[in-house]
C-alpha cells in the first residue's frame, strides 16, 4: 500500500470524519406567513437553512393555491434546519414566540384562518418537552389564552421556489406587506423590545 495511501487511512482510523460532522436537527413552527417567519429565523448563527412551506394538513403535495383556500388542513410553516452545539432549541423558541401572537386564535395579524394559525410541529420527544414548557411560560407572561398548537410533526412540504427568501428578493413588497399587515405594530405592543431578540 503507498505510503501517502496508508497515512490517509491511518488519519480516518484516529480521527473519523463522523467527528467533524455536526449533527443537524429539524424545527418546524407555522407563525401566520412564511415570508415573515423565514426571514426572522434566516441569517442567524447556528442555523444552517430555512425553508418556507406546508405543514399539518392532509393534502399531500400541496400548492399555495390549495392551502391559502383552507381546505387542506395545512398551515404556512418554516422548516428549520440547526446545528444543536451552536444554536439550541430553547433559543429558536424564543425567537419564534417573539414573532407571533399566540392569543389570536384565528389566524395572524392580517392573514385570517387556519392556514395561518400558529403551530409548534415537534420532530423528536424534547423538542415536544420544552415547547410545552416554553408554552406555559408565556401563558403566565402575557397572562392569556394561548391557542398555538403544539403537535408532533408529519410531512412538510416546501413551498414554491418563488416563495422562498421573499423578504430578500422583494424588499419592497415585503417590507409593505410585513408593516401594512399590522405584524410590526402587534408584536411591538405584545413583546415590545423583546420582539424577535436573537436578531442583530
Amino acid at each position: 500500500m503507498p505510503l501517502l495511501k496508508r497515512l490517509c487511512l491511518t488519519l480516518g482510523l484516529l480521527f473519523p470524519l463522523q467527528s467533524y460532522a455536526a449533527e443537524t436537527q429539524r424545527a418546524i413552527f407555522a407563525g401566520g406567513c412564511f415570508w415573515c417567519m423565514q426571514s426572522e429565523f434566516s441569517d442567524t448563527a447556528g442555523i444552517i437553512s430555512v425553508i418556507s412551506g406546508y405543514s399539518g394538513g392532509t393534502v399531500p403535495n400541496p400548492s399555495y393555491e390549495q392551502v391559502s383556500s383552507g381546505t387542506t388542513g395545512h398551515a404556512e410553516s418554516i422548516e428549520v434546519v440547526y446545528n444543536p452545539e451552536k444554536i439550541a432549541y430553547e433559543k429558536l423558541l424564543k425567537i419564534y414566540w417573539g414573532n407571533i401572537d399566540p392569543t389570536d386564535q384565528g389566524g395572524q395579524f392580517a392573514d385570517r384562518g387556519s392556514q395561518y394559525r400558529t403551530a409548534i410541529f415537534y420532530t423528536t420527544d424534547e423538542q415536544r418537552q420544552l415547547a410545552e414548557t416554553s408554552k406555559k411560560a408565556v401563558a403566565e407572561k402575557l397572562k392569556k389564552t394561548i391557542y398555538t398548537e403544539i403537535t408532533k410533526a408529519g410531512e412538510f412540504y416546501p413551498a414554491e421556489t418563488y416563495h422562498q427568501d421573499y423578504a430578500k428578493k422583494n424588499p419592497l413588497h415585503y417590507n409593505a406587506y410585513k408593516y401594512g399587515s399590522g405584524r410590526v405594530s402587534t408584536l411591538k405592543t405584545l413583546w415590545g423590545d423583546e420582539n424577535h431578540p436573537e436578531k442583530p
